[in-house]
């Protein structure tokens, strides 16, 4: 199989971690709990330095465990978040009794903020990792657990099956990232959401999913094939289906779609992966306005955001789209200028959470 263009896939990601946030991102107060299914020696909190390749057209860097002098993302403190055994299923009559399994070959962590209330209702966010990445890469990148804690909302980062060539992917759309692989995570992810709402009392109303490249294709798969599940979703630098005809969605989902017009890897305005197209940005959310019954013209905003820290000023302009179902939007926030693994300002994680949370289902 030819090399895809994005086989270097978030590693980057893992410099801009170790040079900029010292294992800040893994600093919370509430609890990350294993799944039922998980080993005792399996666990999403990192206990050693996250090791892995950063590739270019010219040249190969092995980052391995860094010299004491550099900041080392090791295991978190005592006082941060510890592995505990998992709660007493939640008696929510709400829940249906789920027909699938979470298979043991790809256990997830459930981070539970200390706020949480088995009484009360509470928002499920999943993180889908890039192309080569983990889930804890992924974390460390986004930095999403402290707002789990803040905001009181339930997180899983799982990761993806491992391919041929030794990186993890999820088998989204045609063009990304499965290559001939025939793995339903669209089944899989759906058997996480069910053993959480298994064991937590998971508002399900406020299911939501976040992805970068290839977790960006995942989340608008779930949202195609969940739709009565999943109420928004968040996509970095990722794409719907090229062909409409392919997803079918039975219920309007709100849609974000944050993307640079500099992106070498998945192009701003489309482009094709070993021959299998995908839609650019502007694309993708006109797809999602015509099946969330908006208007098909995006209306530029006033706002602009601050999101990418290495570009000055506030580069990201925001497009919406009028008349949506009723609780229902779909935004494009273009970064202008901006790579496909940017490096995110401080209001970038706030504000994709924030669009996630404001968007219940109706």
């Amino acid at each position: 199989m030819p090399e895809p263009p994005y086989s270097y896939e978030m590693r980057v990601a893992v410099l801009l971690v170790v040079a900029a946030i010292s294992g800040a991102a893994c600093s919370s107060t509430g609890t990350s709990t294993p799944s039922t299914t998980t080993p005792a020696s399996s666990s999403a909190v990192a206990t050693t330095a996250i090791t892995t390749d950063v590739v270019s057209t010219d040249v190969v860097t092995t980052v391995t465990d860094p010299p004491s002098t550099e900041p080392v993302m090791t295991e978190p403190p005592s006082t941060d978040p510890t592995v505990t055994d998992a709660p007493t299923a939640s008696t929510d009559s709400t829940v249906p009794e789920p027909t699938d399994s979470v298979p043991a070959d790809r256990p997830f962590d459930v981070f539970v903020p200390t706020t949480y209330d088995a009484s009360r209702p509470t928002p499920l966010v999943l993180l889908l990792h890039g192309y080569s990445a983990t889930g804890a890469v992924q974390e460390a990148y986004f930095g999403l657990q402290p707002l789990a804690e803040q905001r009181g909302f339930l997180y899983v980062h799982p990761d993806g099956t491992t391919d041929a060539r030794g990186n993890q992917f999820w088998n989204a759309t045609n063009a990304c990232c499965g290559f001939n692989n025939d793995v339903d995570d669209s089944a899989y992810l759906m058997s996480i959401i069910h053993q959480v709402e298994r064991d937590y009392n998971v508002d399900r109303k406020r299911i939501f999913l976040i992805g970068h490249s290839n977790g960006g294709f995942m989340s608008y798969r779930m949202a195609c094939d969940h739709a009565d599940t999943i109420a928004a979703i968040v996509s970095l630098a990722g794409a719907t289906f090229a062909d409409a005809s392919r997803c079918s969605p039975s219920e309007p989902v709100s849609v974000l779609q944050i993307h640079g017009t500099a992106d070498a890897t998945i192009a701003y305005d489309g482009g094709n992966i070993v021959g299998q197209n995908y839609p650019g940005a502007p694309k993708s959310v006109m797809t999602w306005a015509t099946y969330d019954g908006c208007t098909p013209t995006p209306v530029p905003s006033a706002e602009t955001l601050d999101l990418a820290s290495q570009i000055d000023g506030a580069e990201t302009s925001v497009e919406t789209f009028a008349g949506c179902s009723t609780g229902i939007d779909v935004e494009l926030w273009t970064v202008a200028g901006g790579p496909h693994t940017p490096a995110l300002s401080a209001t970038f994680a706030p504000s994709a959470i924030d669009f996630l949370l404001s968007h219940p289902k109706p």
